[in-house]
């Protein structure tokens, strides 16, 4: 697709709708104010962004990602007992690797839960406030031609092209939906949380269809982590979330990007796509040490319907130490 040129950066469109390369931008030091103002609108209007070869270190990559917004960081992890991996709390380790730095096994239950991340979904959706921006780094990336691309999905399009009869119903309805970390984690991995029941866990509740703050599209937030629609009958609350969801991930809105660098960085708003991870030879044999900034959401419906409290769900390792207390 064409370049178009933007005041020093310039942009390559990866898909027709969403999804776009940028290159110019100066990583070496603090990115100047003229191309973070032009970064934040190419997010805006793309909803995800690559960046190739940044040079970005853990402190700078937690330094661009801040100029964002608020982080969330991994503190209610730690105090928890869980060990940080990285250098700093306001990095996500949603690596392949174990604590001690080794590639996790096939049959470990670090690899099964982390085929929750190969479902489509949205970072943050089960906390009481949902994530906004998320700043993954590579690294350092498996070999070559063993996979490992993310994919994303353009939900706001996807509601643009929603049959005429469900987009008036949902926006008649103004449906609520409640997500939970365990209901995706048991929907990837069904034998890998025995005896937990999503319903007996605290659930965020969402508004199905938004409008997108910064754009002032209408988008559809929905993910693998949507568990149940308030108010209707469990028969009808499956029939809406898994046609809005399946919608949502045809391949006409979806675009899948190869990591080629250590050091590249893909930035994405959660409020209007989703994202998966591929999965791939690598699995079990090589590392894919990726490293996550998460940008709370700071728009009118960062909190949802939800009680504004500092708790936040469990991760990976937190749902392991609950389940073999």
């Amino acid at each position: 697709m064409p370049h178009k040129e933007e005041n020093k950066i310039s942009i390559v469109e990866l898909h027709p709708t969403f999804a776009a390369e940028v290159h110019g931008v100066d990583f070496s030091g603090d990115v100047s104010d003229e191309q973070f103002d032009e970064v934040y609108k190419a997010i805006t209007k793309y909803g995800v962004l690559a960046f190739r070869n940044t040079d970005l270190d853990d402190a700078r990559h937690v330094a661009f990602s801040a100029r964002f917004g608020e982080l969330d960081d991994v503190s209610p992890y730690t105090k928890m007992g869980k060990k940080n991996r990285l250098p700093f709390e306001q990095l996500f380790d949603v690596s392949n690797l174990l604590e001690d730095g080794s590639v996790a096994p096939l049959d470990s239950h670090r690899s099964a839960m982390n085929k929750g991340n190969s479902l489509f979904h949205v970072d943050s959706s089960f906390n009481p406030r949902r994530a906004g921006y998320s700043l993954l780094r590579a690294h350092e990336l498996p070999p070559k031609g063993t996979g490992g691309n993310t994919e994303y999905a353009d939900a706001r399009t996807a509601f643009d092209e929603l049959p005429e009869d469900l987009k008036n119903e949902l926006l008649e309805k103004d449906y609520v939906v409640c997500h939970s970390l365990y209901h995706s984690r048991k929907l990837a991995s069904p034998q890998s949380l025995p005896g937990v029941n999503p319903e007996d866990h605290f659930m965020s509740r969402h508004k199905l269809v938004q409008r997108h703050e910064p754009s002032g599209r209408v988008n559809l937030y929905i993910a693998s982590h949507a568990h149940h629609v308030e108010g209707i009958s469990p028969e009808k609350s499956k029939e809406i979330i898994d046609t809005v969801y399946k919608h949502a991930c045809q391949p006409k809105y979806v675009v899948s990007i190869e990591w080629k660098n250590n050091n590249d960085l893909i930035m994405w708003d959660n409020t209007c796509v989703m994202h998966r991870a591929a999965g791939g030879s690598f699995e079990g044999k090589y590392k894919r040490d990726m490293r996550r900034t998460t940008v709370h959401d700071g728009s009118i419906h960062a909190w949802g319907l939800n009680e504004k409290t500092t708790d936040r769900m469990g991760s990976v390792n937190e749902m392991d130490r609950r389940l073999r207390s």
